[in-house]
């Protein structure tokens, strides 16, 4: 109570400043009133008028040299150094006149006038000096504080973020410390081998064998113990030291620092066509940049000045250019967002909460228009189902049954669109909650997945087959599929399949008999925590291609419209790369059982690029063969954590989502090479001819 005592006469001068702002005449007349009756002082404010000039003139002979004795001792001491001013000087004169009022250098400050012009004059030098505003004290600590819960969220961002790191790091150490204690009882048994040898015992190329495979990571061992012939002299040795050879990267300059607050005010004000450059521009900064320091140092500039608005609570915010009425702005917006979501880190920005993810679902139900901003929407989708809460809201949210409708008709679909369904079909089925959502429209589901079996895009088979095995562990799906015959339709497919395809339908019909459910199939929801240790960032071609706009004569546009316009002071440092080369080794006997992305599954593993194609001639339709499903027990462009073993389905209760809520509006049919009713043939179309390499 003490405190408050003690700074009562200040509160109560804020909440009149604040009364005397807001207008409220009365109720200031009533509350100075009160206060006056209760004795409560009223602290002055800094606005608070002048006192009218006539009550400083002073009458009385002996106040008035009390007063001149006072500024006498002011001008000997403290106004010593204004004797140096021109302006000043006369004052040092005026204890020593005797009736100044009528003196021709002071009688002017005896005038009505003066005071009041000195008021101004001194009123204008403050405003100057300290850019005072008409707004109440009270006003501006409310709108610090809201200022401060906003610095507090990000903070605390921040630190779940070096929580993160923290984490990350200490099972990376763990791993080095059991890779050390590998080391040392390899080399002990080494040593016990080279005593062996001294006394006349020899080695067997087996145990050679045994001992290199230890060396190498756990990825590795498998494929060695069959592939390498350790009888050959000098096989091991080299190989040992060929798994140690650092990889050699090219020095890559930094990129200039960008002004992103004039940024973001030109993407929110400026005009459409200065938006569109503007977010093309942002985008080729990540596509373009080299992998690696340089690519990295642009996306931690991005997050870290918070491009896309993730951490703002305006109603303006870039990210509202999602929603913008030019299809453009539209667009590009969406190629962006998807082009963050392609890296680890970018994802890891945009999913501090959910608010991008229903933007974006939002833009995906309602995008009839534009089929390059619906492709973008959904693979930045499909890249957010690799991490496990953003799959949760996806499922949630009834974003399986949207899925579902989609892909009954898929030949009205794009490459694109086919496969970045699929495979976030699939990514979503692998959770205990997905399954559950399945089960409602099992029959139709079950339907959609055996049609997508036969389809001629084979590059989806991974995805279908991954959805299959994980819906079917399901008892009630297991039943809907028996009744319509699903063995068969399976059969089918053995007969015309390759060996890959042929192993991963055994499995699924393995699945499909089965009475008991497989331990480590179904994941737990309860777990939401994420390992991407492992995720890997891959840039695709896609999202550079068929660019809307076109700079014209004197336009800037690219990196030259970023540097000359919007050039800020250099803050770039380098940065140690987050991953390196993941040793993952591809295994085709299983079907898919962790979230992966088309682009990560494609590659199969991540590589360091050496160069990376212009935007203006990027690749518009992508080659290739249908690649290997991994081992169960591989990660694949991942970020979740080993499967648990669930007794049994989740009823998910707490899931009231209907399939009729996510069913598109007016779906907008997409150009497909095959039209329907006519016999499926590999798709290959016209030839590029600078490459003379068949695209589809």
């Amino acid at each position: 109570m003490g405190d408050i005592l003690a700074h009562e006469s200040e509160l109560l001068g804020l909440v009149k400043e604040y009364l005397d702002f807001a207008e409220f005449e009365d109720t200031l007349k009533t509350f100075s009133k009160e206060c006056k009756i209760k004795g409560k002082p009223l602290c002055k404010t800094v606005g608070g008028s002048f006192r009218d000039s006539k009550s400083l003139t002073i009458q009385d002979k002996e106040e008035l040299d009390e007063k001149i004795s006072y500024f006498k001792t002011y001008l000997e001491t403290k106004g010593a150094a204004l004797s140096q001013t021109t302006e000043f000087l006369p004052f040092y004169a005026l204890p020593f006149v005797p009736n100044p009022m009528v003196h021709p250098s002071f009688k002017e400050l005896f005038q009505d006038s003066w005071t009041p012009e000195l008021k101004l004059k001194l009123e204008k030098f403050l405003a100057l000096i300290f850019k005072a505003s008409n707004t109440p004290k009270l006003l501006t600590i409310y709108e610090n504080g809201q200022s401060n819960k906003e610095m507090l969220q990000q903070l605390h961002q921040q630190l779940v973020e070096a929580e993160r790191r923290s984490m990350t790091y200490l099972k990376r150490y763990n791993k080095i410390q059991a890779d050390y204690h590998n080391l040392i009882g390899v080399t002990a048994e080494l040593v016990d081998s080279l005593e062996a040898t001294v006394s006349g015992k020899m080695i067997t190329p087996e145990y050679l064998q045994n001992v290199c495979v230890r060396l190498f990571s756990n990825q590795m061992r498998q494929s060695l113990a069959h592939s390498v012939d350790f009888t050959r002299p000098g096989t091991a040795s080299t190989m040992l030291r060929a798994s140690l050879a650092p990889v050699k990267l090219k020095d890559v300059p930094l990129l200039p620092s960008l002004d992103y607050e004039k940024l973001k005010k030109d993407l929110i004000l400026g005009s459409d066509r200065l938006k569109a450059f503007l977010l093309q521009a942002l985008r080729w900064r990540l596509t373009t940049s080299h992998p690696g320091e340089q690519r990295e140092t642009v996306l931690q500039a991005y997050i870290s000045n918070d491009l896309l608005d993730c951490y703002s609570h305006n109603q303006r915010s870039v990210l509202q250019l999602l929603h913008s009425k030019s299809d453009v702005v539209r667009q590009y917006m969406a190629r962006l967002i998807n082009a963050f979501a392609s890296l680890a880190e970018g994802r890891l920005y945009l999913a501090q909460n959910t608010k991008v993810l229903r933007m974006l679902e939002g833009r995906l139900k309602e995008e009839d228009k534009d089929i390059i901003t619906r492709e973008n929407v959904l693979g930045a989708l499909q890249k957010f189902s690799l991490r496990r809460p953003l799959q949760t809201v996806m499922i949630q949210d009834g974003l399986i049954f949207w899925l579902v409708d989609v892909l009954k008709d898929p030949d009205c679909l794009s490459d694109y669109t086919l496969e970045y369904s699929v495979a976030l079909l699939m990514n979503l089925c692998l959770r205990s909650t997905g399954k559950n959502m399945c089960a409602k429209v099992a029959g139709l589901v079950l339907k959609v997945l055996s049609d997508l079996l036969g389809h001629e895009n084979h590059e989806i088979q991974p995805y279908v087959n991954g959805a299959l095995y994980s819906i079917l562990s399901v008892p009630s799906i297991r039943e809907e599929a028996r009744a319509m015959g699903m063995e068969d339709i399976l059969r089918c497919f053995i007969k015309e399949g390759n060996a890959e395809m042929i192993r991963q339908i055994e499995f699924i019909i393995k699945q499909l008999n089965s009475e008991e459910l497989p331990d480590g199939i179904l994941e737990s929801d309860d777990d939401e925590d994420e390992d991407d240790e492992e995720d890997h960032d891959i840039m695709e071609a896609d999202l550079d291609k068929d660019e809307l706009i076109q700079p014209q004569l004197g336009e800037l546009s690219g990196e030259k419209l970023l540097t000359t316009e919007y050039l800020g002071i250099m803050t770039n440092t380098g940065k140690t790369r987050r991953k390196g080369l993941a040793n993952v080794q591809w295994s085709g006997d299983e079907p898919l059982q962790r979230p992966v992305t088309p682009s990560g599954h494609r590659n199969g593993y991540p590589v360091l690029e050496d160069h990376h194609t212009p935007p203006q001639t990027a690749q518009h339709a992508r080659n290739g063969h249908p690649q290997a499903l991994p081992n169960a027990h591989e990660a694949v462009y991942r970020e979740g954590k080993p499967s648990t073993p669930e007794s049994r389905v989740s009823s998910s209760s707490a899931i009231i989502t209907k399939p009729e809520e996510w069913l598109p509006r007016g779906r907008q049919e997409e150009p497909h090479p095959a039209p329907m009713g006519t016999p499926r043939q590999p798709r290959e179309t016209r030839q590029d001819p600078g490459s003379g390499e068949t695209t589809r």
